[in-house]
């Protein structure tokens, strides 16, 4: 067992112990802002459609029922702007980490293959590739990149951590590129309904594929938009034959979806209300949160899109991680995302009101 964990980086949120104990003992408690994990209720109506389900004694399928995947096709057609969407388009999944860490192993990658991703990223891109023991290469363009070897290219727009967005006429030439080189492309979108000051844009639009999916895939998951971080409810849209040889392999490993989740995810792809209502609460944190920190000395970049401010103050990530600490606020550090987040941190705007008017008061 130690082979395959020997792989692996070294867990980056234990790092944050110590100063997480530092922020912890502040006088008015901590202001945690480190992890973007929702605080807000769950919305009534899908907490309605998990009880409606909760009475679910038999095995759900993979694939899912048909009422989740016409719900999914659905908002695949009218939200990312796929109108040649079908049921074979669409594939549900145990939360999108999962799928992102073991996808590499799913595709039958291993040494010899490259995985490459952004590189300011997600740490589980890396961990998916490690995993399977192909090589992990990071990339700024990624048109720039040696295609050989190249498997399995990551997309992530918008951004974790930094919130940029990639203008459509940049993921036209990507798209273009990885077809033209046979490069299997997934696109994590999980904050696409998060644009602040940008619009952003899916792979699967048929502005962008040409109404084509083939070679192209489309992460989404439901934990930001509709506060479902607990119900691990995502999927996966794009290339019939991608999604159809991970159904098979999922079918052996019963990686099934709840049928309550799948239940409310129906409900939850359903409604646009709750959405914009989350979208209204994240905003007032955001702007809220961006006046403090530039009052305080901090430069914002990017952001223009997603649930987190990358804010710096021109000095080692982790100087500026035990400052807020001292303040009695946890942010994440830049590095956690690569090398060249040593002179950033990220900043969540995912706490609940009161903390977050706390964390503005503490700056001032």
């Amino acid at each position: 067992m130690a082979a395959v964990s020997d792989r692996l980086p070294a867990f980056p949120w234990d790092k944050l112990e110590p100063y997480k104990k530092t922020a912890a003992a502040h006088p008015d408690g901590i202001v945690d802002l480190s992890v973007g994990t929702p605080v807000d209720p769950v919305p009534e109506l899908i907490r309605q459609a998990l009880i409606g389900a909760a009475d679910s004694p038999g095995y759900p399928t993979v694939w899912g029922t048909v009422a989740l995947r016409d719900a999914i096709t659905g908002w695949v057609r009218g939200r990312l702007g796929a109108s040649a969407a079908e049921h074979r388009n669409v594939l549900p999944v145990v939360g999108s980490k999962e799928l992102v860490a073991w996808l590499p192993t799913q595709l039958g990658l291993g040494a010899g293959d490259k995985v490459a991703y952004p590189r300011l990223a997600y740490p589980t891109y890396e961990v998916g590739a490690r995993l399977c023991g192909a090589e992990a290469v990071v990339y700024d363009d990624p048109t720039e990149l040696d295609p050989a070897g190249v498997k399995l290219l990551w997309l992530n727009s918008p951004s974790n951590p930094t919130g940029k967005v990639l203008a459509k006429e940049d993921l036209v030439r990507i798209v273009a590129w990885a077809r033209e080189h046979g490069i299997l492309l997934f696109s994590d979108e999980c904050y696409l309904e998060l644009g602040w000051e940008a619009e952003p844009v899916s792979v699967l639009h048929d502005d962008v594929c040409d109404g084509s999916y083939e070679g192209i895939v489309a992460v989404h998951s439901l934990s930001k938009r509709s506060n479902l971080a607990g119900y691990r409810a995502a999927f996966v849209a794009g290339d019939a034959d991608v999604l159809g040889e991970l159904l098979e392999i999922r079918k052996h490993g019963g990686m099934m979806t709840p049928a309550p989740v799948q239940a409310a995810t129906v409900a939850a792809l359903g409604d646009d209300t709750h959405v914009e209502e989350q979208r209204e609460r994240y905003a007032a944190r955001r702007a809220a949160l961006r006046t403090a920190l530039e009052a305080h000395g901090f430069r914002v970049e990017h952001s223009e899109a997603s649930l987190y401010l990358w804010v710096t103050r021109d000095e080692p990530c982790w100087d500026t991680v035990a400052h807020l600490a001292g303040l009695g606020i946890l942010v994440a550090p830049g590095d956690f995302y690569g090398e060249a987040g040593a002179r950033f941190v990220r900043v969540a705007f995912t706490a609940t009101d009161e903390r977050v008017e706390a964390a503005v008061k503490r700056l001032g």
